[in-house]
C-alpha cells in the first residue's frame, strides 16, 4: 500500500513545550527601545500591557519552554492536527515533487490562531486579568482570542480592520457568539481611532491603526490587558507546536525532511510555527532546509522593506522594535487578506531574515486566488486568502521541480480555511480583484517617512 494520504498523531503525542529559537540563533534580536528615551527597555516597561509570565517568555534564552497541562488540555480539542500528502496537487501539476500540509484549520476558529490565543487567554486568568483588549485584521485572531477568552470566562475586546469588519461580517460574528466586543477601527473609542478619522474619514484602516486603539485602551485601564496575535517573540513561541508536531508526522511517514517550508507571512507567527522547528534542525544539525515565507506584494517588508526600528503601531505607542519595515504609517492596500496587511514583521524573523537564514518571496493577490483555486479544486478544502499566498509559492516551487526534474520534498502550513471568505472568492471570480504591486515610487515614499533609530546606530550605541 502507498503512503497514507493523511498522517495522524495521538492526543498523547501534543508537545509537551514550545520551543524557543533565539536559543540557538547565532545573532540575538536586537533589545526593543522605550520610543522617548531611545533607551533599550526591561521587561517592566510591558507590565502595563501583559501579564508577568507572558513578560518572561518574550524575553527567555531557555530552549524550551513548557507548556502547562491546563493549556494541553484545550489543545487537545483540535491538537495534533493532521498533516496531507497533496497527491492531487501533485498529479495536477504533474510534478515528481512531494507537497505535504499541516492543516491547522481544524481548530475551532479554523486557523491556527488559537495555538497562542488559548496560553495567552491561561496566563492572563492566572493573574486576574478580567478583560483583554486585541486587534484582528480578518478576524481569524480575534475570533481565536474570542474564543480563548471564552474558555477561561474573561471578556474580549477586539478592534477589528475596517475593510474586514465589512467584508467578513461573519468572523464578527463567530466573535460575538463567543461573548466578544466587536467595534470596526478606527473607531471613536479611542484618542487614536478619533485622531486617525479626522485626517481620513474613509481609511480602510490597518492592523497598525486597530493596535494603537487596542494598546490605547489597554494602557489607560486598569482592569484591562493587551494580547497580540502575531510579531512577539512569546506568539511566535506558542506557535511552534505546528512545526515540532509536523517534524514526527513526516518521521512518521517515513518521508524525507523538507527541501523546502513555506508558509503566508503577516506578521509572522504563521511562518514561524511551522518553520522555527526546521530552523533547529539547520542550527543546531546543520541541516539544509529552506525556510520561505509568502508575504503580499502590496505589503512587501521583507522583499523590499528596510530593516531598522520602527513602532508595531501606527500612532507609535509600542516599543520600538528592530524590524523589516515599509514604516507604521504605511496603510496597505485593500487585499482581502487581511491577516498580511501589516507593515512590519517580528524582530526575530527580521533578524534571521537579516542573517540569511531565511528567505522571502512576494505573491500579487491575483496570483494567490489562481493557486487557491487550483488546490480546492485538488484537495478539497478551500484556503484561506492568507493561506493561498503559501499555496502559490508551492506550486512555483513544484513547477520549478518539474523543470528540473528533481523529487523535492516541500511542506507548508494550510493555515486556515476560506469557508468565511468566500466573498473574496466571489470578487475574484467575478473579475473583480486586480494585479497589485506596490511601485518603487511607493516603496520609497513609504520608508521615508521612517523617522526612528537605524539598526547600525543601535548596535553602536550597545557597544560603545
Amino acid at each position: 500500500m502507498s503512503e497514507s494520504r493523511k498522517i495522524t498523531l495521538n492526543e498523547s503525542e501534543i508537545p509537551t513545550h514550545w520551543y524557543n529559537i533565539v536559543a540557538d540563533m547565532p545573532n540575538k534580536p536586537l533589545p526593543p527601545l522605550n520610543p522617548g528615551t531611545q533607551e533599550p527597555i526591561g521587561p517592566e516597561a510591558l507590565a502595563p500591557l501583559f501579564p508577568m509570565e507572558l513578560i518572561m517568555q518574550e524575553v527567555s534564552q531557555d530552549q524550551m519552554v513548557e507548556i502547562p497541562d491546563e493549556v494541553r488540555d484545550i489543545y487537545a480539542m483540535w491538537r495534533p492536527t493532521p498533516m496531507f500528502r497533496a497527491r492531487n496537487l501533485e498529479k495536477m501539476l504533474d510534478t515528481p515533487a512531494k507537497i505535504y500540509y499541516k492543516y491547522e484549520g481544524v481548530s475551532p476558529s479554523g486557523s491556527h490562531k488559537p495555538n497562542t490565543a488559548v496560553p495567552q487567554a491561561y496566563y492572563n486568568m492566572k493573574e486576574g486579568v478580567k478583560r483583554i483588549t486585541t486587534e484582528t485584521g480578518a478576524g481569524q485572531w480575534g475570533s481565536a482570542l474570542s474564543f480563548a477568552c471564552s474558555m477561561f470566562d474573561i471578556d474580549c475586546e477586539v478592534y477589528m480592520v475596517r475593510i474586514s469588519y465589512d467584508q467578513k461580517p461573519y468572523r464578527k460574528m463567530m466573535m460575538q457568539t463567543w461573548g466578544a466586543e466587536v467595534f470596526p477601527s478606527p473607531s471613536e473609542k479611542t484618542q487614536a481611532g478619533t485622531q486617525i478619522l479626522a485626517q481620513d474619514p474613509d481609511t480602510p484602516g490597518s492592523l497598525g491603526i486597530a493596535i494603537s486603539e487596542a494598546v490605547e485602551i489597554a494602557a489607560t485601564n486598569d482592569d484591562a490587558k493587551y494580547s497580540l496575535g502575531s510579531v512577539l517573540n512569546h506568539v511566535l513561541m506558542h506557535q511552534t507546536i505546528i512545526g515540532q508536531e509536523a517534524i514526527k508526522q513526516l518521521e512518521k511517514a517515513g518521508a524525507d525532511l523538507p527541501d523546502y517550508v513555506f508558509a503566508p507571512f503577516g506578521g509572522g507567527s504563521n511562518f514561524a510555527g511551522i518553520s522555527f522547528p526546521f530552523l533547529k534542525l539547520n542550527l543546531t544539525e546543520g541541516k539544509n532546509i529552506q525556510c520561505i515565507a509568502s508575504e503580499p506584494t502590496s505589503a512587501p517588508k521583507l522583499t523590499r522593506g528596510v530593516f531598522r526600528y520602527d513602532f508595531g503601531d501606527t500612532v507609535g505607542m509600542t516599543p520600538l522594535i528592530p524590524m523589516y519595515t515599509l514604516g507604521h504609517t504605511f496603510v496597505p492596500a485593500k487585499i482581502h487578506a487581511g491577516g498580511l496587511r501589516y507593515h512590519g514583521a517580528g524582530a526575530i524573523v527580521s533578524q534571521l531574515l537579516a542573517d540569511g537564514l531565511i528567505g522571502a518571496e512576494a505573491i500579487d493577490q491575483l496570483e494567490s486566488f489562481e493557486a487557491g483555486v487550483k488546490f480546492a479544486k485538488a484537495e478539497g478544502i478551500v484556503p484561506a486568502p492568507e493561506a493561498n499566498h503559501a499555496v502559490a509559492s508551492v506550486i512555483r516551487a513544484a513547477e520549478q521541480a518539474k523543470i528540473e526534474g528533481t523529487s523535492k520534498t516541500i511542506l507548508f502550513n494550510l493555515c486556515g480555511h476560506g469557508n468565511f471568505d468566500m466573498l473574496a472568492y466571489q470578487d475574484y471570480f467575478a473579475g473583480n480583484l486586480k494585479r497589485h504591486e506596490m511601485s518603487q515610487e511607493e516603496v520609497d515614499s513609504a520608508v521615508s517617512k521612517i523617522d526612528t533609530p537605524t539598526v547600525e546606530s543601535v548596535k553602536e550605541m550597545l557597544m560603545g
